[in-house]
């Protein structure tokens, strides 16, 4: 497989690009492996790569009912920051961005990181304090570019926004990561499942589990639509559809509830926005940013009835129009290209899941609300690190099942102007 460099970009513009080859393979299932991932998502791909590349585990099938970046991969916003405060989380995602900023030189593949700076707007006296506070931990414990912007500072940096005193959410200021951004969200799918692919996995696409075969306490074969495989270990990272899939292996419930997430997209204008902006406030909650494109992409809050449908439904287009329109009033004549939903999977607490199961051999990586696209690399790291060692490492102990029993929430399902909301 041709390694991406300077040179062969530039030799291949001068030969028709003809000379690229498959950047993985698409194999046929074998009957064991020492290892199956259930679901070719991000969190399963980043497995993978993490358990073959830090671990030497090679005999590993990730198995995904559809294509690499047809689900909730292909379905988010793009937004990678870690201004997170709980302990446990703060943390857990600033490894994570540790991680994003070298992804591409890791991967030998440009995942198109853009650190464009997290900017979450502040409406009122109280919501500068708390950010305050929450900012002032990050600094204090490993997170060096938490910042309050004042409301000059925030005008010179984003002139855009709606800033008239007499707007439905007045603007006050701002908390600020600078390293935080995005990244092209099936780029960093192609990466790892290329990278992985290398090391000696097989992904197998349009390989559904239909059914799981078990004894009192251990997994013993996976019935899926390409034949029945067995494993050594599985391990679940299927998003939405964890319920379904925990269920199939007769485990009863999760504290896990599936809802429907939307995101949309504009048509494409010229440069506007820099930066990702978000705001939570007076029972509304939003996000923008631009893409490469030039369409503004944008999203909100979640469908609150729980579905596994992957499409989207007009209250919600109004719900995300109208909150653009609230600080972004120029918007306000640009047309609407598409927009879609994910299927994103809540904890009860707002915080997600990698932990053994009950079954000796099944491992978990789920409940990820808002936070899957972000976590990515250090979900993938600490979870192969997890099913090699069969022990979960010091940074994830908190992250299991039995937290609810011990009386333990790591309640921050987000990190925005207001903490009690996904960010």
């Amino acid at each position: 497989m041709t390694r991406f460099s300077a040179w062969t970009v530039f030799w291949n513009g001068l030969t028709g690009q003809k000379g690229w080859g498959r950047q993985w393979r698409d194999p046929e299932p074998k009957s064991h492996y020492d290892v199956v991932i259930v679901g070719g998502g991000l969190h399963g791909l980043a497995t993978a790569y993490y358990l073959a590349k830090n671990h030497g585990v090679t005999n590993i099938a990730v198995l995904e009912k559809g294509w690499l970046g047809g689900g909730n991969a292909g379905r988010n916003t793009t937004i990678v920051r870690s201004n997170y405060g709980r302990p446990g989380n703060r943390e857990f995602y600033e490894e994570s961005l540790r991680l994003w900023e070298n992804l591409s030189h890791d991967l030998n593949y440009n995942v198109m990181f853009s650190q464009r700076s997290h900017i979450a707007l502040l409406h009122s006296p109280g919501a500068i304090d708390a950010a305050a506070r929450n900012y002032n931990t990050m600094r204090l414990t490993g997170t060096p570019d938490a910042e309050i912007w004042d409301l000059p500072t925030l005008k010179r940096e984003v002139p855009h926004l709606n800033y008239s005193a007499t707007a439905r959410f007045p603007i006050m200021g701002a908390a600020v990561q600078k390293r935080a951004g995005t990244a092209r969200h099936d780029a960093v799918a192609w990466g790892y499942a290329r990278g992985a692919d290398q090391l000696g996995v097989d992904i197998l696409q349009q390989c559904e589990v239909t059914g799981v075969k078990r004894t009192e306490d251990t997994v013993t074969e996976l019935e899926t639509s390409r034949g029945p495989i067995t494993a050594g270990k599985v391990a679940f990272a299927v998003a939405g559809n964890t319920s379904r899939l925990w269920t199939m292996a007769g485990l009863g419930r999760l504290p896990i509830e599936s809802h429907k997430l939307q995101a949309f997209v504009s048509e494409p204008l010229k440069p506007l926005l820099d930066q990702v902006v978000v705001f939570g406030v007076g029972g509304a909650h939003f996000y923008i940013s631009q893409s490469d494109k030039g369409g503004m992409v944008f999203g909100g809050d979640l469908d609150w009835y729980k579905s596994y449908a992957q499409r989207g439904n007009l209250p919600m287009v109004q719900d995300g129009c109208e909150a653009a329109m609230s600080i972004l009033p120029c918007l306000g004549r640009v047309k609407l290209l598409r927009h879609w939903s994910g299927v994103v999977d809540m904890s009860m607490d707002g915080t997600h899941f990698i932990c053994k199961t009950p079954l000796s051999n099944l491992y978990l990586n789920a409940g990820w609300n808002y936070g899957g696209f972000k976590a990515s690399p250090a979900s993938g790291w600490y979870f192969a690190d997890l099913i090699a060692n069969d022990r979960p490492h010091e940074r994830i102990q908190s992250f299991d099942l039995k937290r609810f029993e011990r009386g333990i929430q790591i309640d921050e399902r987000g990190a925005g102007p207001d903490p009690k909301l996904h960010g």
